[in-house]
């Protein structure tokens, strides 16, 4: 794709170019089986007038295959290019969208645009696999937040129930975000230790959970935001990038979904993690990086409809 979005491009409205356009970006070195791994002189392409476009056979295994093959793509009734756009729209919307913004902008069921996007967000969901943040002199913040409505605002019965999101942030680096049950030290020591280094310089809070895992780490700074302190020698003692995080997550929160169940809280973190980890590539090419994801992952609609529509 562009490096810059082009709405008029033909991968938004030809189902051929848009097959075309997920092939070269899941299948970079060409064609290659889903089940047994070969490519090349191993790889027939199908053109009988029976067989729909984009069938390759692998002489190996002998199974038929296409680009959706072992993706969250996979034997969906929905267009090509309707992915393709609705990987545009996630991707390059800051903010989030809602599927009720996307089912009006594609034509879709609102049913079909918000497993669509739960799809995608599935795709979104890069940490397996990747290393822990930080690292020798590097340094990793950490904080949590809570998702979820005021109590005032609720007319009538219960209160709605705060989840807390607890997430990491590296200077210059990644995020990483989770929901913890409650925000207690031994729930936070699982989830900093089996993400991030402890050779980092760990920042946080004044709040006592992280006094004893601050040990644990190269260095541990605070600020005291009760104090009304959110930065001080010389701008190094912060957490103010990990709280720039939470303002774009709850900004997609209260004014895209408008209540998140919990779910499918993680989905939507795992969206959340995406766009900001890929924030310096542009709106043409972070789609890209989206539908890669895609690859090895598939998600059944009993999966992503157990909790019902969030």
């Amino acid at each position: 794709m562009a490096p810059n979005l082009d709405l008029r491009n033909p991968i938004f409205h030809d189902d051929d170019a848009a097959r075309e356009h997920l092939e070269k970006v899941l299948w970079p070195e060409g064609p290659h089986c889903p089940r047994c791994g070969v490519m090349g002189d191993r790889i027939t392409k199908l053109q009988g007038k029976s067989t729909r476009p984009g069938v390759y056979k692998c002489k190996d295994c002998r199974k038929p295959f296409s680009v959706t093959v072992g993706t969250v793509m996979e034997r969906s009734h929905i267009p090509l290019s309707k992915w393709v756009m609705a990987a545009q729209l996630m991707a390059s919307s800051k903010k989030s969208m809602s599927a009720h913004q996307l089912h009006r902008m594609l034509g879709t069921t609102y049913e079909t645009a918000w497993f669509l996007f739960h799809r995608l967000r599935e795709a979104a969901n890069d940490i397996e696999g990747s290393g822990p943040l930080g690292g020798e002199n590097k340094v990793v913040e950490a904080d949590e937040s809570y998702i979820g409505g005021k109590a005032r605002n609720k007319a009538f019965g219960d209160p709605p129930k705060k989840m807390a999101v607890f997430t990491l942030v590296e200077r210059d680096g990644l995020a990483r975000s989770r929901h913890v049950a409650n925000v207690t030290a031994e729930t936070l020591r699982e989830a900093i230790v089996t993400q991030a280094s402890r050779k980092s310089y760990l920042m946080t809070d004044e709040a006592h959970v992280y006094t004893k895992l601050g040990k644990e780490f190269r260095g541990h700074g605070t600020v005291n935001h009760s104090a009304d302190e959110y930065v001080r020698t010389g701008g190094f003692h912060h957490t103010n990038t990990v709280e720039g995080f939470f303002s774009l997550l709850k900004r997609a929160v209260y004014g895209q979904f408008h209540h998140v169940s919990e779910a499918h809280l993680h989905r939507y973190l795992s969206e959340a993690d995406f766009k900001y980890n890929h924030r310096s590539i542009t709106d043409g090419e972070r789609p890209d990086a989206l539908l890669r994801g895609a690859k090895g992952k598939r998600l059944l609609y009993h999966q992503a409809d157990e909790a019902g529509h969030a």
